[in-house]
C-alpha cells in the first residue's frame, strides 16, 4: 500500500509552549490524515474534536491491539500487555474496579489536608530560600510526586531512583530501546521488592496493600498484573500533572495580570485550572495510540482493520468549532468541554487528584507570591525530550 503521502510526525512547534501550524492546518483540511511515526510505522493522526471523541468512545479502537508486538507503534518498545492502560474492557473493567474507589471524588478528598501541608511546605522553604527559585524543583515536581507516594504506600525517599527510571522510561530518542527495557525492569524489581515487603509486614490502608489484599483474595489479579499496576499509577500519578502545573505556570507568568487577577479572587482559581488542563501541550503525541479491529468509517477516511489510529486530544482541545479563540489562554473560560483527561473506558483514572493538586498548588502560589514573574529570559527555558514535555526548570524571583 503507498504511504507516500504520510507526514512525519510528531511535529515540532514553533515555540517553547505552541502547537506546530499543522495542528491547525490538519483540522481544516486533512481531520483524518496519514501520518508517519519515528518507528516507521504509520497510522491515522485524528485533530478534530468530535472524531477524537469518537475514537476515545468507540470499541472498535483498541487499546489492547495496539500492544501487540507486531502492531503499529509510535515508539520502538511495545506497551506491556499485563498494563490497565493496554487492556479493553472487560479486562480493563476487572482491574478499575479494584482502584475506582481508591480515585473516587470523597477518598480524594481525604488526601486534601496532606496536597495543602505538602504545598505550603514547599512554597516556606522558597519564601525562606529567597528569589530566585526553581518552582520546578520546589513545587511542581516534588508535589505530585509525595502525594502519589502517600496514596500508594511508596516511600517518597526512593523518588530519585523510580523518577530517574520513569524518565528513561518515556524519553523521546534519548534513550536505546535496551536502555528503555532495562528501565523497565528496574521500577518492576523495585515495586515487586516493595510489595514483598509489605507482604511479610503488611502496614497501613494504602493503595498497593488494597491490590495485595486483592490478589490474596483471589480477585483474578495476576502478580505481573500487580506489579504493572503498581508501576502504571505511580508514573501516571505524577509525571502528567507536574508537566501540567509547570506549564500552567509558566503561561500565567507570561500574563502577569491574569496571575494578580487569580491572587484578588482566588474563586476565579477552579476555572483557570480546568483552562490550563485544556492548553496543556505536555503530550507531544497529542494522545495515546489506538488499533482498529474492523473497517471504521472516521472523519470521511475509512479506517482498516488493524491500522494505527492516534486521537489527538492536544489538537481535540484547540478545535475552533467547539472553542471560542480557541488558541487564547483564556484563564475565565467558561465552557470548557476539554477531553484533557480523556473520554470512555480509558477515563483518567486520577482525574479528580489532579484537579486537587492543580488548585491546591494554583491557590496557594498566586495568594502568597502575587508579584511573581520569570527570573530569565523564556529563551533560556528548555524542554525534556520526552512523550509528556516538562519544563527542565522554571526560574521564578518576586
Amino acid at each position: 500500500m503507498d504511504h507516500s503521502d504520510a507526514l512525519p510526525f510528531p511535529f515540532t512547534g514553533p515555540g517553547l509552549l505552541e502547537m506546530a501550524p499543522e495542528w491547525a492546518e490538519l483540522r481544516r483540511s486533512r481531520p483524518v490524515a496519514r501520518v508517519r511515526f519515528v518507528t516507521g510505522d504509520t497510522g491515522w493522526l485524528v485533530t478534530r474534536y468530535e472524531d477524537v471523541r469518537t475514537v476515545l468512545t468507540d470499541p472498535r479502537f483498541s487499546r489492547a491491539a495496539a500492544a501487540r508486538p507486531d502492531a503499529p507503534r509510535m515508539r520502538p518498545l511495545a506497551a506491556d500487555g499485563a498494563s490497565i492502560l493496554a487492556m479493553d474492557p472487560p479486562e480493563h473493567t476487572r482491574l478499575h474496579k479494584l482502584v475506582a474507589r481508591a480515585f473516587g471524588k470523597k477518598h480524594i478528598e481525604r488526601l486534601r489536608p496532606c496536597v495543602e501541608q505538602t504545598t505550603a511546605s514547599a512554597l516556606d522553604a522558597m519564601a525562606k530560600q529567597g528569589p530566585p527559585a526553581d518552582l520546578v524543583a520546589v513545587l511542581c515536581m516534588p508535589l505530585p510526586v509525595a502525594v502519589i507516594c502517600q496514596l500508594l504506600g511508596v516511600p517518597y525517599a526512593d523518588r530519585e531512583r523510580f523518577c530517574h527510571w520513569a524518565d528513561v522510561m518515556l524519553s523521546l530518542g534519548s534513550h536505546t530501546p535496551e536502555q528503555v527495557r532495562g528501565a523497565r525492569a528496574d521500577i518492576a524489581r523495585y515495586l515487586a521488592e516493595l510489595i514483598e515487603a509489605k507482604r511479610r509486614e503488611p502496614a497501613g490502608e494504602d493503595l498497593l496493600a488494597t491490590l495485595i489484599d486483592a490478589r490474596e483474595a483471589g480477585e483474578s489479579l495476576s502478580e505481573h498484573e500487580l506489579v504493572v499496576f503498581g508501576v502504571t499509577l505511580l508514573i501516571a500519578g505524577y509525571h502528567t500533572t507536574s508537566s501540567t502545573l509547570a506549564n500552567g505556570a509558566l503561561q500565567l507568568l507570561r500574563r502577569p495580570e491574569a496571575l494578580a487577577r487569580l491572587a484578588r479572587h482566588p474563586e476565579g482559581v477552579a476555572a483557570a485550572v480546568e483552562e490550563i488542563l485544556r492548553f496543556s501541550t505536555a503530550g507531544v503525541n497529542g494522545g495515546t495510540i489506538r488499533v482498529a479491529t474492523e473497517d471504521v468509517e472516521l472523519g470521511g477516511v475509512l479506517v482498516r482493520a488493524g491500522e494505527a489510529v492516534l486521537p489527538a486530544i492536544t489538537s481535540a482541545n484547540r478545535d475552533e468549532d467547539v472553542f471560542a479563540d480557541a488558541d487564547a489562554f483564556d484563564p475565565g473560560r467558561e465552557d470548557n468541554p476539554h477531553l484533557a483527561f480523556g473520554l470512555g473506558a480509558h477515563y483518567c483514572l486520577g482525574s479528580q487528584l489532579a484537579r486537587l493538586e492543580l488548585t491546591v498548588a494554583v491557590e496557594q502560589l498566586v495568594r502568597r507570591f502575587p508579584g511573581l514573574r520569570p527570573a530569565v529570559p523564556e529563551e533560556d527555558l528548555t524542554l525534556t525530550p520526552a512523550v509528556i514535555r516538562n519544563l527542565t526548570a522554571l526560574p521564578v524571583t518576586w
